[in-house]
């Protein structure tokens, strides 16, 4: 019998016999996205009544998180995010969830040289002949809690994809305490929104400003995948992928033959992520997939990497900005919605990188649910959380087009961005610039 096969079966336990480790106080770590372990969790739900104080982290998961759903008086579980998913942001609406701020580079350095973890868990691929679990869609995450973990407890997903590594995507079955089995359903899906009219507008701004060979990095929401699958119908070619998280749009810049990775000047060939989820398509595509490779967060987001890549484009969501240029991406107002993630990381990296451009994007208005009408551009911003400030401001974009804020004047800032307001707002924009001493001339482009 194979020694790993053999080490396999001696740790092999039911769910509810793995989460027996887990004590009151514990702070317990459920990394992210689809290697969220849905077996452990229900089984630890069922131990609430025996368990008091028991701190979660994670980010990005699809739900149901059972441990969270089954106390609402968190005195017994309490669980927090590093980044809002929409069940996360829906959790967090009824007071069971607690947002954790950070920046996604630095992430695995807060847990080397900060936090506790008494217990790690997470889904993963099956063992393979040589005693390997690929950690798949939670690379970007995983290898640095684990690696801090008193006790890791691997959940084997069928359905999971094995992608292929820079580094650190894997763990070998020594380092492993514990590993359960069961039928898992299939990965959630989180396919592209259809293009709204406004968001076809900013594609096209946008790609007026891409190039042939561009290393792209579309973030987290809807507009940067809509703005993805824009370019996919573009006449660009050979276009690079280096991106914390990888979505569909890769996989539909792939098919158009689009995506090639030939001109990265670094890990040429290979298009590089953190995190991906999706489609089911998409997941079989990154699967054992030599052309996508998977590192952790500290390497990918880490600005002097993106810096050392030529043509880097940057494609982030916000939600509002005011007339000095900060940008809050994560919340509105003091309601948290989602998480900073990688945008600062990629803001300066794009900075850095030669022939790189970083775009902010967002829909100039919304209409809140009492039917009115609200700018997205606004003259400061008062209790919103400041995502990016107005020193890493750079291409600003909505329907009504792009601007380039780096070495502009606060002034100059202003006419750019009420440019970008949508006509209703613009003379309201003009006396608010006014009264703060940061106007010039007026300009209602």
């Amino acid at each position: 019998m194979n020694r790993y096969y053999a080490t396999y079966q001696q740790k092999l336990r039911t769910p509810e016999e793995a989460v027996k480790v887990v004590k009151s106080g514990d702070w317990v770590d459920y990394v992210t996205n689809v290697c969220f372990p849905t077996l452990l969790d229900r089984a630890l739900a069922k131990r609430k009544d025996e368990l008091f104080d028991v701190k979660f982290r994670g980010n990005l998961s699809f739900g149901p998180i059972e441990v969270a759903e089954c106390d609402p008086t968190r005195e017994h579980f309490c669980y927090n995010s590093w980044h809002f998913s929409a069940y996360e942001r829906k959790l967090s609406d009824r007071g069971l969830c607690s947002f954790i701020p950070m920046i996604f580079s630095l992430n695995g350095e807060y847990y080397k040289h900060f936090l506790d973890v008494n217990v790690a868990m997470m889904a993963v691929t099956p063992m393979d002949k040589h005693g390997y679990f690929n950690l798949s869609c939670a690379t970007g995450v995983a290898k640095a809690i684990l690696d801090k973990a008193d006790i890791v407890i691997l959940e084997i997903n069928e359905h999971l994809p094995k992608i292929c590594g820079g580094f650190d995507q894997v763990i070998h079955i020594d380092e492993v305490d514990y590993v359960v089995e069961g039928e898992h359903p299939e990965l959630p899906q989180v396919p592209i929104a259809p293009a709204s009219p406004e968001e076809l507008k900013m594609a096209d701004y946008i790609l007026e400003h891409v190039r042939d060979g561009a290393s792209l990095q579309l973030g987290i929401g809807s507009l940067p995948n809509v703005i993805g699958a824009r370019l996919a119908e573009s006449d660009l070619k050979d276009l690079g992928m280096h991106t914390e998280l990888c979505g569909d749009a890769y996989y539909h810049l792939h098919k158009a033959g689009k995506l090639t990775n030939k001109a990265l000047n670094l890990h040429r060939g290979q298009g590089m992520t953190g995190m991906v989820f999706g489609t089911k398509e998409l997941y079989e595509w990154v699967d054992d997939n030599p052309s996508v490779i998977v590192a952790p967060l500290t390497y990918v987001n880490d600005v002097r990497v993106i810096g050392s890549i030529d043509n880097v484009v940057s494609i982030n969501n916000c939600v509002e900005i005011d007339l000095y240029g900060q940008i809050s991406s994560e919340s509105h107002s003091t309601r948290q919605i989602s998480g900073t993630g990688g945008q600062l990381d990629f803001l300066e990296g794009a900075a850095l990188s030669k022939g790189g451009k970083g775009f902010i994007c967002m829909k100039s208005t919304f209409t809140s649910r009492d039917g009115v009408l609200h700018s997205r551009i606004k003259p400061s911003l008062e209790g919103d959380i400041a995502t990016a400030p107005r020193s890493q401001a750079y291409f600003m974009v909505t329907e009504y087009g792009c601007v380039n804020l780096v070495g502009r004047s606060t002034w100059e800032r202003a006419e750019m961005l009420i440019s970008l307001a949508h006509p209703d707002f613009r003379d309201e924009l003009i006396k608010e610039a006014q009264a703060r001493g940061i106007w010039r001339r007026s300009n209602k482009r």
